[in-house]
This record gives C-alpha cells, sequence and structure tokens, in this order.
C-alpha cells in the first residue's frame, strides 16, 4: 500500500472508530463493558431469514474464544448446508438459553419469542431493515431489554422498525471487525448482487434485471467484473462472469468501484475506501442511510458506465453515521447480550 492509501485507510479508522452516540443513539465501548461471567453466556437466536445463518457466523469466533454458546433457531434443517460452522436447532431441540436474540419482527422471530416466553430478549439488528414499522413490532417491544445496531443511521432506521424510540447501543458491525487492504486492480468493477427469487429463507429485492445490464455494459466498455453474489442469490445469473470465492466484503478490496442493489454490505464496502455506485429500481424501498454512502444512484444501465468512471466515497460524516466504529464489534456485541442476560444494567 503506497503511502496515500495508507493514510486514507488510517482515517477512515480514526473517524469510523471515533463514532460517538446521537441523540436516541447510544454506542458503547471501554472497560465498564467487561462482559459478566457468573458462567458462559448461551444464546438462542431468531432471524427474519430462518434459515440465514450468514448472519450468525461473524460472531462465532468471539463466541468460541469466551466460551459463549450461539444457537440459531431453524424450523427444521432442510436448507441447512453440510458442514455450516453455525450450530442450530428447533425449538423443539433447542440447548437451555439465558437469552432469545431476535434480528426482527418477522414470522419466524415472532413464533420464537412466543415459544420463548419465559427469557429475556434482544432486538440485534445483523441486517438493515425498512424504517416503517413492522406489522409485529409491538408483540415484541415489552419483552426487550435492550437493542443494538451497527451504526448510528442503522439504529435509527431499526428503531423505526420496531416502533420505538428507545435507545439503540450502537456496537458496530462484525463483519467489519478485520477489514481487508484495499489493493484495487485496475479497471476492475466489483457488482454485489441482492436476491432475485425468494425462497422459504427471506424475500427478493428488486434490480437484477437492471444490474445485469449494467454489468455487460461495463464489461463492453472494458471493464473486468467481479460478482460479489448474496448468500442466497441464484448463481446461474452470473456465470458468465468471475464470482468472488471470498465474501464480497473481502473482495471489495481488489475493485477500483462497486455497483449494485443497496443493502448491509454497502456501508462496509465504503469503509473499506471502494466506492459503490447503486442500482434502483421503482419498487425497490430501503433505507435512505444506505443511499447516503453511494457516490450516485442509477435506474438505468445506460448511466451505469459514466456512474463508475466518476464514483467517490462519502465524506466522513456520512461514512461514520452510516458504518459505526470499527474494530472489535463482535466483543461489543457480546458483552451486551452478556449483561442482557444477567439481569445488569447497561
Amino acid at each position: 500500500m503506497d503511502k496515500g492509501s495508507q493514510a486514507g485507510a488510517l482515517s477512515r479508522r480514526a473517524v469510523l472508530g471515533g463514532v460517538a452516540g446521537a441523540a436516541g443513539v447510544v454506542a458503547v465501548g471501554g472497560s465498564a463493558w467487561a462482559s459478566p461471567r457468573p458462567r458462559p453466556l448461551r444464546v438462542l437466536i431468531a432471524t427474519n431469514e430462518p434459515w440465514g445463518t450468514y448472519h450468525v457466523q461473524p460472531l462465532l469466533a468471539e463466541a468460541a474464544r469466551r466460551g459463549a454458546r450461539l444457537t440459531q433457531l431453524v424450523p427444521d434443517l432442510s436448507q441447512i448446508a453440510p458442514g455450516d460452522p453455525v450450530p442450530v436447532a428447533t425449538p423443539a431441540d433447542a440447548p437451555l438459553a439465558d437469552l432469545l436474540v431476535v434480528t426482527g419482527a418477522g414470522d419466524w422471530p415472532l413464533e420464537c419469542a412466543a415459544r420463548f416466553r419465559r427469557l429475556p430478549a434482544v432486538a440485534s439488528s445483523l441486517a438493515y431493515l425498512g424504517p416503517e414499522e413492522a406489522a409485529g413490532a409491538r408483540r415484541l417491544r415489552g419483552r426487550l431489554r435492550v437493542i443494538t445496531s451497527s451504526s448510528r443511521a442503522e439504529g435509527r432506521a431499526f428503531g423505526g422498525y420496531l416502533g420505538t424510540r428507545r435507545p439503540v447501543r450502537v456496537v458496530g458491525s462484525p463483519q467489519t471487525d478485520v477489514l481487508p487492504v484495499r489493493t484495487p486492480e485496475p479497471g476492475l468493477v466489483l457488482v454485489v448482487t441482492s436476491v432475485t427469487h425468494p425462497d422459504g429463507t427471506g424475500g427478493a429485492a428488486p434490480g437484477a434485471e437492471l444490474l445485469l445490464a449494467s454489468a455487460e455494459r461495463l464489461r463492453a466498455a472494458g471493464r473486468s467484473i467481479l460478482v460479489g453474489l448474496h448468500p442466497r442469490e441464484d448463481r446461474s445469473l452470473w456465470e458468465q462472469y468471475e464470482i468472488s470465492t471470498v465474501p464480497t466484503l473481502q473482495a471489495s478490496a481488489r475493485a477500483e468501484a462497486a455497483v449494485g442493489i443497496p443493502g448491509t454490505v454497502f456501508p462496509m464496502i465504503t469503509a473499506v475506501g471502494t466506492p459503490v455506485v447503486g442500482c434502483v429500481d421503482p419498487a425497490l424501498t430501503v433505507p435512505d442511510y444506505l443511499l447516503s454512502v453511494c457516490s450516485s444512484t442509477i435506474d438505468d444501465a445506460a448511466d451505469a458506465v459514466p456512474a463508475i468512471e466518476t464514483a467517490h466515497l462519502p465524506d466522513a460524516t456520512t461514512l461514520a453515521d452510516a458504518v459505526g466504529p470499527i474494530g472489535g464489534s463482535a466483543r461489543r456485541l457480546l458483552d451486551v447480550w452478556a449483561h442482557a442476560a444477567h439481569g445488569q444494567p447497561g
């Protein structure tokens, strides 16, 4: 990395690491949050995507380090891949636990909350949700000991989704605890997909046709295309391009710029130092903070090439608001869970 790139990376980390609490959103960190250890923490997790273990996987290393046991609740084992590292169980077979964590107020988290009504509960945003109040949010609000999010901006959206003005604890995103060093390859564009077809695990996001057409325009203009697949995306749609063998966030370090359907990973990509262009479909609804990190947005594939050519990072204030603190996020999140499980104030 040259001195300019190194200085930029250090500057981004300084800005992001310095995030402080805003009104209604509280950041946590420091020695006051040393995890209580009456016994190793035991957590059941229910996500809006019932079999979406990829949201829990970034927490496994820190959980193992402290001896905590995380178990994701799933309706059955039909969509769990062999060798998936995330421990899973159905509600009927779930181990004893100290805490229930829900990542949203979808049908599955609500069902699990009803099933495990005696457990203290926490709501933690591990993937973006829109700011409109969810239909079932009122069934959760009285149960929640604490609410967490990765950033101040995500916290505002998550609070709206839950229909509450309670403080939201900003812990950062575990996926950014180890950011790759950016080494952009000349002419390389990362295409960030969403999910084209809904399935039992979760819904889809409009915009795949626009993104496919944009990728083809960029290739025709001489750009190399690297595809970062969403874990549930239809791989066959993208096999004409190089598909990354590493997670999208890691792959973003290779790209001069990225283009895709705005999602949870967008702020993280900008934290690496790679600018992003958003493909927006009229039927697509995403929180404003995901659009705020975009260099620009396009709704016509003809605009893809000029948008990539002029792509730039958001300003430092926008970046810090959308990304949250960098480093130690899994530790902070598990500390919050441990305090909630043992009834300690935080």
